[in-house]
């Protein structure tokens, strides 16, 4: 269990392929959110300093269940603060949307993907999740963005054959795989948290049988929507 802030950087950095520019860029993120936390409740605020275990590790466990390569494409649900599609961004080379509808938090994160050069591959999709453009994601991840039934009816169309799953959360895991289908319950399974003995990920590949294909995306990217 990941139980302090030099378990987690250590954790971390043991990870394959991180290296001391990835860890200070992890660094200037932290930093980053907590600046930022003072203008508008990003997380909150009893976490701030315990940035790498609740935050930053939290996130980058996810890639124990996943090995995103070069052009292959993670969605992150109300990703708020970056977490977890700003530390995948920066721990793996593949494309990353962010879904985010608050326009601070869009612009939060627009200026993130500018400041750790991140444009070619990392897009803000600045709205609600039933209006993004529909494409196949390979990989799919929410943390706090909504209960199970709701998010797996606006994410479902997103989702292939093929599709991990990622989906932290808390101590009502199992209950909420129950309240849903069993089609969808037979997608998943519950992994434990390595930062909170008392929370769980919901990991799983595919869809439910009844989930109609994706519909190819029109266009390369996701305009974002910025806050004036």
């Amino acid at each position: 269990m990941i139980d302090s802030e030099d378990s987690a950087r250590h954790w971390v950095s043991q990870r394959p392929g991180v290296s001391r520019e990835t860890m200070e860029a992890l660094d200037r993120l932290a930093a980053y959110v907590a600046d930022e936390a003072r203008h508008q409740n990003l997380v909150s605020a009893a976490t701030l300093p315990l940035m790498w275990r609740r935050h930053i590790a939290d996130s980058a466990q996810l890639l124990q269940f996943a090995d995103p390569q070069a052009g292959e494409h993670w969605m992150d649900l109300g990703s708020g603060a970056g977490f977890p599609g700003l530390v995948i961004a920066l721990l793996t080379p593949c494309r990353v949307t962010l879904v985010e509808s608050r326009g601070l938090r869009i612009a939060y994160l627009d200026k993130a993907i500018d400041m750790f050069g991140l444009r070619d591959r990392v897009e803000v999709a600045g709205m609600a999740l039933d209006k993004v453009p529909g494409f196949a994601a390979d990989y799919i991840s929410a943390r706090a963005f909504a209960p199970l039934p709701r998010l797996l009816e606006g994410a479902g169309r997103f989702s292939t054959e093929k599709t991990r799953w990622l989906l932290p959360k808390g101590r009502n895991a199992r209950a909420e795989l129950e309240s849903v289908t069993p089609a969808w319950q037979h997608v998943f399974h519950v992994e434990q948290s390595l930062t909170d003995a008392d929370a769980a990920i919901l990991v799983g590949t595919g869809r439910a049988a009844s989930q109609p294909s994706p519909q190819p995306q029109r266009r390369k990217t996701v305009r974002s929507h910025r806050s004036k």
